[in-house]
């Protein structure tokens, strides 16, 4: 198993490396993108463009300029937007990961205890109205623009009904820091996680229902119910345990996309200054280094949760511990 943790961690730096040098590549040395003239601003003379070329070291070759900037943005930490001067660029991504992290992780809670439930009960009666029900609200949540849930929820609960029973108790848009009002943290929260967690709610509940159907057509699966256990056993115990795997490698992909800045539509609906929200405004602005730095985060943060799956895995499968 130590093994396994190692070339996984070694495996996941090689990529973030590659990602790295891709992202550099791509920003600065991509034909017609002069960052020069972005520090510079407009009309600025060719005097101007040299000097600010030879003070942020654009001037030297490619392989040198990546090294200063993997050491302005890791080691130093002192590297600065080329739009907002001064403004360095580590410290603001750090300011709003904690947002991200926040909305996606208690969103991610809701839909993986929702889609197990429903994945469960629509497997477990299989062609039942219940079933059938299930299956349906599942497509309606999938359905639904998380942008438009999102403003229905606020017209409801920030508007309509903002002075009943109902959603008096919801705070105005925004976000409060864990560390300093932890009931304001969870209740500015709440309505964003319900809106997030709709539509992988009835995404997980569908494909895990179809893994379970499936599973239940596996020898050993056979084997069970000839051995007399409860169908309920059968299905918590052996269909559901390796009907996970297909969950978990689901919710690998998407959590770690969505911390790396995909859920900005839900950070735009809700008025909160997140990853996706500040790559969004550095990609209107052009702003190079900005955009790097959240690009680097987001992809490290995929790498991270596919090399976690990659490790369940062998805890859900014995088959996979035995390769």
């Amino acid at each position: 198993m130590l093994g396994t943790v190692v070339q996984r961690v070694s495996q996941m730096l090689f990529v973030m490396f590659g990602i790295s040098v891709l992202v550099f590549l791509i920003f600065f040395a991509t034909p017609g993108s002069d960052p020069a003239s972005r520090i510079a601003g407009r009309n600025a003379s060719q005097e101007t463009l040299a000097a600010v070329r030879a003070d942020f070291g654009l001037d030297r070759p490619l392989p040198v300029q990546y090294v200063l900037m993997m050491k302005r943005l890791f080691i130093t930490r002192d590297l600065t937007s080329f739009v907002n001067r001064g403004w360095k660029v580590v410290p603001a991504v750090m300011d709003v990961a904690p947002v991200t992290l926040s909305l996606v992780t208690g969103a991610a809670v809701l839909w993986v205890i929702g889609g197990i439930i429903i994945g469960l009960l629509a497997a477990s009666t299989k062609g039942s109205w219940l079933d059938r029900g299930l299956m349906i609200l599942g497509l309606i949540g999938v359905s639904m623009p998380v942008y438009w849930l999102g403003e229905v929820m606020n017209l409801l609960t920030q508007s309509r009904f903002h002075d009943s029973w109902l959603f008096s108790w919801v705070p105005p848009l925004g976000y409060k820091p864990l560390s300093e009002d932890p009931k304001g943290w969870f209740l500015t929260l709440i309505i964003p996680w319900i809106t997030l967690a709709v539509l992988y709610m009835g995404l997980y509940g569908r494909v895990l229902r179809a893994s379970l159907v499936e599973a239940g057509q596996e020898d050993y699966i056979r084997t069970a119910r000839s051995k007399g256990l409860s169908e309920t056993r059968i299905m918590i115990y052996h269909a559901f345990r390796t009907s996970l795997i297909t969950v978990v490698t689901l919710f690998g992909l998407d959590f770690g996309a969505l911390v790396g800045g995909a859920a900005l539509l839900t950070e735009v609906v809700f008025g909160l200054q997140g990853v996706g929200k500040l790559t969004y405004d550095a990609l209107l602005n052009l702003d190079l280094p900005v955009i790097m730095a959240t690009v680097i985060y987001a992809s490290f943060f995929v790498v991270l949760a596919n090399a976690v799956v990659d490790l369940l895995y062998a805890f859900l499968d014995p088959r996979v511990r035995a390769r």
